[in-house]
């Protein structure tokens, strides 16, 4: 259903899917812009039947918006204990079942300094490749760019990082943060 649901939805918008959903893996969605970043993320990913865990500041899951975002793969992230969460989340990877974990990196929808570095540090730990995720309204396209796996070079794994979403705007284009870390 929610693939259905996905793919109509997609075509309505008069967007075009690209790239191929990784069965395992950390995504990182971005640019995260604005509010309608989480719904184009799940798009994206049920549009070919995956269902991601999806990291969610622990303060919206409180009443019925808590209910349905666990329904939806929403995972509470206390942003003063990140690195308990990641821990978590990291052993729950290591079962060898499909993982999939939808990250927002920039952390907010506004503009910042830096990225949070926990897909980063996720990566490394486990082992899971990260997949560069994305939503481009001026392009009209959706989906997946280039996967790899985290190395002790995170400059060179920024660059990486950097040159892909170089040309994704987001919904709200003054709202991006550039793709850095404070470990470079």
């Amino acid at each position: 259903m929610r693939q259905r649901l996905a793919r109509f939805v997609i075509r309505r918008m008069g967007y075009t899917m690209v790239g191929e959903t990784p069965s395992r893996g950390i995504l990182v969605g971005a640019p995260h812009t604005s509010n309608w970043d989480f719904v184009t993320m799940l798009l994206v990913m049920w549009h070919d039947g995956a269902h991601p865990r999806v990291l969610v500041k622990k303060e919206l899951f409180k009443g019925p918006l808590g209910w349905v975002l666990r329904a939806l793969g929403g995972v509470p992230l206390d942003r003063r204990d990140a690195g308990g969460v990641v821990g978590e989340l990291a052993a729950e990877a290591r079962d060898g079942e499909d993982f999939r974990l939808v990250i927002a990196a920039e952390g907010t929808r506004s503009r910042g300094e830096y990225w949070k570095s926990g897909f980063h540090r996720l990566s490394r730990e486990t082992g899971l490749p990260i997949t560069l995720a994305f939503f481009d309204p001026p392009t009209r396209t959706m989906g997946y760019g280039p996967t790899f796996v985290a190395s002790d070079d995170v400059a060179a794994d920024m660059d990486v990082v950097r040159a892909f979403y170089a040309d994704k705007l987001g919904i709200k284009p003054a709202n991006a943060t550039v793709p850095r870390l404070r470990e470079e």
